[in-house]
């Protein structure tokens, strides 16, 4: 979820009509709402059981708002680059119908037929066009972005018709978005790190990595298409293991040492190696027989909460001409999606006072993104009043 290989997918691509507006711009606000309300109301209908709530009152429907809800709108804003208002104003529109519908009403109708229109739309956006791509790593990204939505759609339909197949369609879904962060992960940390050690030390640094690129994408399709059989576990976990392996090798390849003064970067990288961990996590449980659960949290709230919470800020910076470096906020972000994924991945460990351990989660975690919504909005500001300050220079 960082840089699009396809140039005309860029986020920062504000060329157009005056009728366009960037994407993110809605989107990324809009995510980070929902992520720092959907959590602690969540826990509050799993302990209350209150019917307004009833959507949000399973562990896996909670996991579904995180990954289809969340993580859908976080690609969104990225990826859809400007549109045109009235579409944009729809596809936010439905997402949102699909939010607030499914709190009380998660099977009702509308909330479901909305939810999936946006997905169905999402894909139909942003799949052709990376379909364009020269490389075979680049043009890889449209089954994948396809088959995100795809799961989805499924999930709702098993909301509705069959519950007990909404945990392993989220548990394919978490493995498939720690692919698409691997790949976009390192297609914006690369040339980020590169651009500070060009302009810092006056050496280049390891770049993509197009083969260790190449190796890791092969490694995670195969996972995502063995983990399918249970019997085939033992080799997904196999694999798994041996991806993030590959993971933290790649980011020690970038240097981390050479960063210091650069909270951004490290924070990007330190959600770059909660996908390492989490890999490594979840591989342990596939290799024990088990269906993989509380350390998928390790992907979900560490690597997710970190990438995602740097790059839209990084993205509403950059379109306010200001520089990642001077956002102090962004290691604080890093510590306390840390703090979050940390206590929830301990919570089995304890025998009591684990109640206490997932509020503590829950309370780091929203916390994270109501500062990131903070943030978006002081950016948004700056960016408009660098906007009218130019427009009064060439009026006069």
């Amino acid at each position: 979820m960082l840089s699009p290989p396809v140039k005309a997918l860029g986020p920062s691509s504000d060329a157009g009509s005056l009728d366009r507006r960037p994407a993110w711009s809605l989107f990324f606000p809009l995510a980070a709402l929902q992520a720092a309300l959907a959590l602690p109301l969540s826990l509050a209908a799993m302990v209350t059981g209150t019917d307004w709530l009833a959507g949000l009152a399973t562990p896996a429907a909670h996991g579904r708002e995180l990954l289809f809800g969340f993580a859908l709108a976080v690609i969104a804003g990225y990826l859809l680059g400007p549109l045109p208002a009235r579409r944009l104003t729809l596809m936010a529109g439905l997402w949102l119908v699909g939010r607030l519908g499914g709190l009380a009403l998660p099977v009702a109708l509308p909330a479901l037929l909305a939810d999936a229109a946006f997905a169905l739309l999402l894909a139909a956006g942003v799949v052709p066009s990376f379909l364009a791509a020269k490389k075979w790593r680049n043009r890889l990204l449209s089954p994948l972005l396809g088959l995100l939505c795809l799961l989805a759609v499924a999930s709702l339909a098993a909301r509705a018709l069959a519950p007990e197949l909404l945990s392993p369609l989220l548990h394919q879904g978490v493995l498939w978005l720690l692919l698409l962060m691997v790949f976009m992960g390192g297609r914006g940390i690369a040339p980020a790190v590169n651009g500070h050690l060009m302009a810092r030390f006056r050496v280049a640094g390891r770049g993509v990595q197009p083969r260790l690129e190449a190796a890791l994408l092969g490694l995670l399709v195969a996972v995502g298409l063995t983990v399918t059989q249970r019997a085939l576990w033992p080799l997904a976990g196999a694999l798994l293991a041996l991806a993030g392996l590959m993971i933290l090798v790649r980011l020690g390849r970038w240097a981390p040492w050479r960063l210091r003064g650069r909270p951004d970067l490290l924070a990007l990288l330190l959600g770059y190696a909660w996908l390492g961990v989490g890999a490594w996590l979840v591989a342990a449980d596939l290799l024990a027989g088990i269906a993989p659960a509380a350390r998928l949290h390790a992907v979900t709230v560490g690597a997710l909460g970190t990438l995602a919470s740097g790059i839209m800020l990084r993205q509403a910076i950059l379109r306010a001409s200001g520089h990642p470096a001077d956002e102090p906020w962004l290691a604080v972000l890093a510590a306390l999606f840390a703090l979050a994924a940390g206590l929830r991945l301990v919570m089995p460990l304890w025998a009591s006072g684990w109640h206490l351990l997932l509020w503590g989660a829950a309370g780091c975690w929203s916390l994270a993104w109501l500062l990131v919504a903070w943030r978006l909005r002081h950016w948004a500001r700056r960016a408009a009043r660098r906007t009218a300050a130019r427009a009064a220079t060439v009026g006069t």
